[in-house]
């Protein structure tokens, strides 16, 4: 990292990533509360990740326009006030105790979720070279990962009250306080000190800087980006399994206060982020560092149906493992080389993001079923497709003419 000129705009990036991990933390909360309040199944609870994840689907390639249109900062600002909407309308869900009202809200903070995230990711991708994006990917990764757990506990101290003594009338006042807050973020972001870059030959003037894509009339002529869409459905799924799940299973398992285990995935993400940071690219490239750590995650999947349950809850810290650098390292190997298709290119993948509303609702359903710790099996088919991306998809490539 090196450069100075990086601090500021990183600054910023990073409080953004939080905000996201500590958006969808908040699911971590919801899902145990739900079932307890709504009396719901766990399948019937899970489908507020897939209304938080569905907007990425809708809104992840639009998002691209929208960046055009109004730049980077604008559109991160516009992200916010979505948010904001998003936790006033959880207020509205709350006093009704309508399932319906709450998959409408999160939807609505999924959308601006999709809006940021479109806008984020590629901001920290192009800011310097590629070959280091991972290791800028895996700071911005720390900020996230340490929201996830934050949201659950900042929640729990708000309210005060275990969680299994909360009425969802209590989620008024820590909703309140976040829908004000991300206001007020709204109108920083219009303020913050960040540039508009661009991606290597994205200008018209120097398209032949990237010779690859200098040629190219449609997206759809980059095998590696299309596989990596692909691979990244697969992954936020899994990886959304293994971040939102555990108080979920804490709680199945009979544990006492299981709103503290929503740390554990953090702790496996953070000490891969840390790796990332040390290793990339000088010791590891980003194509290794995603090899790795999809055999780390695969063996995690494999020690969590196997083991006890009171270990096995532990072992998800090894799939969170596995799972910290795949994003850090897949965002870069899917957008090199994409020219001035990198904006579209970056929201397409956005768009793969609503594989966190697929997989972990299908999750929850084989849950009603086969039980929690059965369930994990859906991880490992999951991990062989980004093992296949890892050593063979990133590097599909068709003819530059």
């Amino acid at each position: 990292m090196g450069n100075k000129k990086y601090l500021i705009p990183l600054t910023y990036i990073g409080a953004m990533y939080f905000t996201v991990g500590f958006t969808m933390g908040i699911n971590s909360y919801l899902l145990p509360l739900l079932q307890s309040t709504l009396e719901v199944s766990a399948g019937e609870s899970y489908l507020v990740l897939a209304a938080t994840f569905s907007a990425f689907l809708l809104f992840g390639y639009p998002s691209s326009f929208l960046i055009k249109k109004i730049g980077y900062k604008r559109t991160m600002a516009l992200a916010f006030a979505i948010y904001a909407i998003g936790f006033t309308m959880f207020i509205s869900s709350a006093h009704r105790c309508s399932l319906s009202l709450f998959l409408l809200a999160s939807f609505l903070c999924g959308t601006g979720n999709a809006v940021l995230q479109a806008a984020i990711n590629p901001y920290v991708t192009i800011l310097g070279p590629i070959e280091s994006a991972a290791k800028r990917m895996s700071i911005m990764g720390i900020c996230n990962a340490f929201a996830w757990p934050t949201a659950p506990i900042i929640l729990s101290l708000i309210i005060g009250k275990n969680i299994e003594e909360v009425a969802l009338i209590d989620i008024t006042k820590p909703f309140l306080i976040i829908s004000v807050i991300s206001l007020i973020l709204s109108v920083v972001m219009l303020f913050a000190p960040l540039k508009e870059i661009k991606a290597k030959g994205e200008d018209e003037a120097h398209w032949d800087d990237c010779p690859y894509a200098a040629h190219k009339k449609s997206i759809l002529q980059f095998p590696h980006l299309l596989i990596g869409c692909i691979t990244l459905f697969f992954y936020v799924g899994v990886e959304t399994i293994a971040s939102a799940t555990t108080v979920d299973y804490a709680a199945d398992l009979g544990l006492s206060n299981p709103d503290r285990y929503a740390v554990y995935p953090s702790i496996g993400m953070v000490t891969g982020y840390i790796c990332g940071i040390l290793f990339i690219p000088k010791l590891v490239s980003q194509k290794m560092a995603l090899t790795v750590c999809t055999y780390i995650a695969v063996t995690g999947t494999l020690l969590v149906v196997f083991s006890p349950p009171e270990i096995s809850i532990v072992c998800i810290t090894v799939i969170s493992l596995g799972c910290s650098l795949m994003y850090p390292s897949l965002w870069p190997l899917a957008i090199v080389d994409l020219g001035r298709f990198t904006k579209t290119g970056s929201s397409l993948l956005v768009t793969s993001i609503v594989g966190g509303a697929v997989i972990p609702t299908c999750f929850g359903f084989l849950k009603d079923k086969v039980g929690s710790q059965d369930a994990y099996w859906l991880c490992l088919p999951c991990f062989l497709f980004i093992l296949f991306y890892a050593r063979h998809g990133c590097k599909i490539r068709t003819d530059s003419k």
